[in-house]
């Protein structure tokens, strides 16, 4: 056991008892000043409610208190419930990482966030959370990356964490968890800690009685360790008194919602419910208490007790499996508003928070004083309590690790007719032949569509992760089959279940592996292109952590034809278009793969690159001979003149993708009319979309002289000229380019859900043919 493993097991006396209640304390003030701040002190220009959640902070104050002031370790990492956040920025405040002028600005332009984010607050945020469950889901697969790289020898034991997420008791709605759930169990998961603020209340109403019991099942069935922390102490003394039992079956029975009732309304309303349910000697025991005591008694609950937390954590520390903590708690604890049913968005007045300041010590005009009112004993025992938190180790806890060298060229894959999704499969394979430290660094994953996303060649080379040696018994019984699925400590592809929300928080983790763990990998996801959406939350939430990956979407479209409508997808360009930090490619050739493939290996890393999105496909296509010089650097910035207009050329066809022989077949009809007729070939609508965006706006804040890549293209022709734009999704895809110089355009594309038939028969009912592009030329030129 490492030093700072034996420093968070270490109890604490107790006088440092006391000084981690203060502490407490000045968590609970902190977040809740922060809030007032920003609602009620910083000047408001808009009139609108900034909000914030007061409640939710107070309810979790005990437990992020016991985490990160004793339990928590530097290697540790931890998703914060996002309406904790300034419970978090509080804590970080304490601890030194974090400035006043953030706190005064939360929620404002610049000042720390509504809900912990990696890329815009300046503490030290690990995980983004905000979309409720993906934070709790992200962990477990952040544990998978920590079992990867720990099989491989690339992380040691004193570097082996925790990964933590402090959740709402509501957030166990979201089927998101239940999915990863699975996973957990199927890939023997370890050092996993949810941490449940059960406070039977959610956003709109008090929670189902019948659930509280169901949660132990659940987690137990999947291997999970279950610690309940119903009771403080002070209730456990109390139960052991004559009368105790009575009163603790009393509250065992009790509705969620009766016992945030009486929480709100206090002790008067404890004392008169309790003394007309209990029996006689329940009365005595309740006699016993005064008003405040009594107060504390029923509400001081096992998630409001640092005795009972560190106790918790300390024994959950013992060994590696995956735990559920549940911690019962009251919403909005020690607040005006504790218990109410509308206290989720609730704010206390400036009367209320001058109350809890005075109620703490605060002095007024010191309200960000950390140690404001504490006795100077105290003040030094807080602060050598902060000192002494295994937190506080200086070592670092996000990683910069050092780039990996990409080859210099990806081979082109042979053949004169093939698919992207095709060469996809064996430009991997051919990586997986090398034994570079590139190659080694690769990991794949799919969603039960490895072998049909054409992964088969990379897996059969590197196999599959798993924790425990798995032979391919097809294979040891010699049944002919192409994949050999075998797993072990050193395989490279992560299989997981029919659930794309996994695989999107699957390369989310894998593509923090940098600045977590220091280690670099290069996530490569693949998926059916439609099911993209059915995961869209979860790709945002991995992209606005600014983790780095490769998303391969294959097959897509239209030209999907037999698999039907449910199987085709129509608006998944417009989604790789619209989501920042994500740069959509939709390649027809192999060549053009094998270049940007490589590019988009290259941008991982670089400080200011992003994520990669492919949109593939199995349409086999021939493979066109190359003549011009300079094609690979205009693909590269999204689109290539396949066919070079002549000079002041009148018309012009735009396609993306796999309707690459429709696009030329069309050029041959037309070429006899058209002789100076060009056909551009677009790589990236995306990348074309935001270089010319990204010019205008350049114009307008008096950057003279940029011109967009799309703009330079389009000048070939007439300004007069028509465009016919094609690709096998929403014809808005393409559409845009008449804006570039205003040119007219017709737009093809696919706008109604498809069905199942022959390309022939789909390319003509859908307007996708050369019949179409005919037809749209004759309307550009009347």
């Amino acid at each position: 056991m490492n030093a700072i493993s034996k420093s968070a097991s270490m109890p604490l006396t107790p006088r440092e008892l006391s000084a981690l209640a203060t502490l407490e304390e000045r968590l609970l003030w902190l977040s809740s000043w922060t809030i007032h701040h920003a609602n009620h002190v910083r000047p408001n220009r808009d009139g609108l409610k900034v909000g914030g959640h007061q409640a939710s902070c107070a309810s979790m104050t005990s437990l992020m208190t016991a985490l990160y002031f004793h339990a928590l370790r530097p290697q540790d990492r931890v998703a914060v419930k996002p309406h904790a956040s300034p419970v978090f920025h509080a804590a970080q405040y304490m601890f030194g990482r974090q400035t006043r002028d953030q706190l005064e600005r939360f929620r404002g332009l610049g000042g720390a966030q509504s809900y912990p984010s990696r890329t815009k607050d300046k503490d030290d945020v690990d995980f983004s959370t905000g979309s409720v469950g993906l934070g709790v889901a992200v962990t477990a697969f952040a544990a998978l990356v920590q079992d990867y790289l720990a099989a491989r020898g690339r992380i040691g034991a004193d570097r082996m964490g925790r990964m933590i997420a402090l959740l709402g008791d509501a957030e166990l709605d979201e089927g998101n968890i239940y999915e990863a759930l699975i996973e957990t169990y199927k890939h023997d998961l370890r050092n996993i800690w949810w941490i449940v603020d059960y406070n039977r209340q959610s956003l709109d109403a008090t929670t189902s009685e019948r659930m509280w019991d169901r949660f132990d099942d659940i987690f137990e069935t999947v291997g999970w360790d279950v610690l309940t922390l119903k009771y403080g102490k002070r209730q456990l003394e109390a139960f052991a008194r004559p009368g105790g039992p009575a009163l603790q079956a009393w509250i065992e029975s009790c509705p969620n919602d009766l016992y945030a009732a009486l929480s709100y309304q206090g002790a008067s309303a404890w004392r008169a419910r309790l003394m007309q349910d209990l029996p006689a000697d329940g009365q005595a025991l309740i006699a016993s208490y005064d008003d405040i005591g009594l107060s504390n008694l029923m509400t001081q609950l096992g998630g409001h007790c640092l005795e009972t937390l560190l106790e918790a954590f300390e024994q959950a520390a013992q060994n590696d499996r995956p735990k559920l903590f549940i911690a019962y708690t009251v919403k909005g604890w020690r607040l005006p508003f504790q218990g109410h049913k509308d206290n989720h968005s609730g704010l206390m007045t400036p009367t209320q928070i001058e109350s809890l300041r005075d109620q703490l010590g605060i002095k007024p005009g010191q309200e960000w004083d950390a140690f404001s009112g504490l006795s100077q004993d105290m003040a030094e025992d807080v602060r050598a309590l902060i000192a002494k938190a295994p937190f506080q180790d200086p070592r670092p806890r996000r990683f910069e690790p050092a780039s990996v060298e990409i080859p210099a060229s990806f081979d082109v894959p042979s053949g004169q007719s093939q698919s992207t999704q095709a060469a996809f499969g064996k430009i991997l394979a051919d990586i997986a032949k090398t034994e570079s430290d590139f190659a080694a660094r690769i990991v794949t994953t799919s969603p039960d569509v490895t072998v049909s996303t054409n992964l088969g060649g990379f897996v059969n080379r590197r196999g599959l992760f798993s924790r425990t040696t798995m032979k391919d018994v097809f294979k040891d019984l010699k049944i002919a089959s192409p994949q050999i699925w075998t797993g072990s400590g050193g395989g490279q592809h992560i299989e997981l279940g029919i659930a794309e929300n996994n695989l999107f928080l699957n390369l989310a983790a894998f593509g923090l592996a940098g600045e977590h763990f220091g280690e670099r990998l290069f996530p490569i996801g693949t998926l059916y292109d439609p099911f993209i959406a059915r995961g869209l939350d979860a790709l945002n939430y991995a992209l606005y952590q600014n983790a780095r990956f490769i998303v391969v979407s294959t097959p897509s479209g239209l030209t999907l034809g037999p698999e039907g409508g449910a199987h085709q997808s129509i608006n998944t360009p417009l989604i790789g278009m619209g989501q920042p930090g994500l740069t959509h490619w939709e390649p027809a050739f192999a060549d053009e793969l094998a270049l940007l493939m490589r590019h988009a290996f290259v941008d991982l890393q670089a400080p200011n690159g992003g994520c990669h999105y492919f949109r593939l496909s199995t349409r086999s296509l021939e493979q066109p001979a190359r003549s011009q010089a300079d094609w690979q650097s205009h693909a590269l910035q999204g689109a290539y003149w396949l066919v070079p207009p002549g000079p002041g050329s009148g018309l012009a066809i735009a396609y993306a993708g796999a309707l690459a022989p429709e696009a030329l077949a069309g050029f041959e009809a037309l070429r006899e009319d058209y002789p100076d007729l060009g056909v551009l070939a677009v790589t990236s609508p995306d990348l074309l979309h935001r270089g010319w965006t990204q010019a205008g706006r350049a114009r307008w804040t008096g950057a003279a002289g940029k011109t967009s890549h799309v703009e330079t293209l389009l000048s070939a022709l007439s300004p007069q000229a028509g465009l016919i734009t094609l690709v096998d999704g929403s014809p808005a895809t393409l559409s845009w380019l008449g804006s570039v110089r205003g040119q007219r355009v017709r737009a093809l594309g696919v706008e109604e859900f498809g069905q199942t038939g022959d390309l022939p028969d789909l390319y003509r009912t859908y307007r996708l043919d050369s019949e179409a592009i005919l037809d749209a030329a004759a309307d550009l030129v009347l």
